[in-house]
């Protein structure tokens, strides 16, 4: 028979289970849905709402319309986002890590379990995942080829591009070498938003710590002209625009291709592509 004291520590034992489950709940901000960090605001009727969504609704509160003070902070709040320990947002995808709560954004945004975009994100794609799933989405939705082979060659047609298009892309081409897997992105594009060019460079499709161990060589020749860039390849989280803005990459402007190609009735020019490993493992 259950006796009070049972029912008891049930109901204790619950509602320490509930109040766990739901301290995320209470730290989410309720305009931008995003967790709350010192320091935390509140009106006068206890509405607490985070320091960038008071600045946007001009300090009057978005729960009971009230005009919100200044200085009136939420202490209470603030102390348990001190205190309290949460798991990554992204678990899901594999990472074991407890943190305190106050350094959860700095760990989510270098987390290393975090989802990659597509590599085509800034052109359109909103397709995010682990490294598998985004090689399966490129090779199913955007038509890549994988080589396995660190020294390869493609052709690309030569594009023209109209001032109201961002940038024509040509279908990506993945190599899977080392054990890894790199991904050549090429683009017809404009250069400041005026010059036409040519864009290629080579995506590291794995850990950014690990990119740095690898170097890559694009070259494109003819008509006794070459053209060679070397560089470190680019972490998948890295975006087209800043890679294109800093010039890290093969860039041609667009009357070069047509200067190289040879007289065929298909106008296209020709990329090598080689990759290398500057700390290769020790055999034996």
């Amino acid at each position: 028979m259950e006796t009070q004291e049972m029912r008891q520590s049930i109901s204790t034992s619950n509602w320490a289970f509930v109040s766990l489950n739901n301290i995320e709940e209470l730290l989410q901000c309720p305009v931008c849905y995003d967790f709350m960090h010192c320091p935390i605001y509140q009106c006068r009727n206890g509405h607490t709402i985070c320091l960038s969504c008071k600045l946007r609704v001009k300090n009057k509160c978005p729960s009971c319309r009230q005009q919100m003070d200044d200085d009136i902070r939420c202490l209470l709040l603030e102390k348990i986002a001190e205190l309290v320990k949460v798991s990554c947002k992204y678990e899901e995808y594999g990472c074991p890590e407890i943190i305190p709560y106050s350094k959860k954004l700095k760990h989510e945004n270098s987390c290393d379990f975090k989802p990659y975009n597509c590599p085509r994100s800034t052109l359109g794609c909103c397709f995010s995942g682990d490294i598998s799933t985004i090689l399966s989405h490129l090779t199913n939705h955007h038509m890549a080829e994988i080589i396995n082979d660190s020294n390869f060659r493609r052709r690309f047609p030569i594009a023209h591009i109209r001032h109201d298009q961002s940038c024509s892309t040509w279908i990506p081409y993945v190599s899977h070498c080392f054990g890894e897997y790199f991904c050549l992105h090429a683009e017809a594009t404009f250069l400041k938003e005026v010059a036409p060019v040519y864009m290629a460079f080579v995506y590291f499709m794995g850990k950014e710590t690990d990119a740095s161990k690898y170097r890559y060589r694009l070259e494109i020749e003819g008509n006794g002209r070459k053209f060679i860039f070397e560089g470190i390849p680019q972490s998948l989280r890295e975006n087209r625009t800043r890679i294109k803005d800093r010039g890290d990459a093969l860039i041609v402007t667009r009357s070069l291709p047509h200067l190289l190609e040879r007289k065929t009735r298909t106008r296209r020019f020709e990329i090598s592509v080689q990759i290398w490993n500057i700390q290769p493992t020790s055999s034996g």
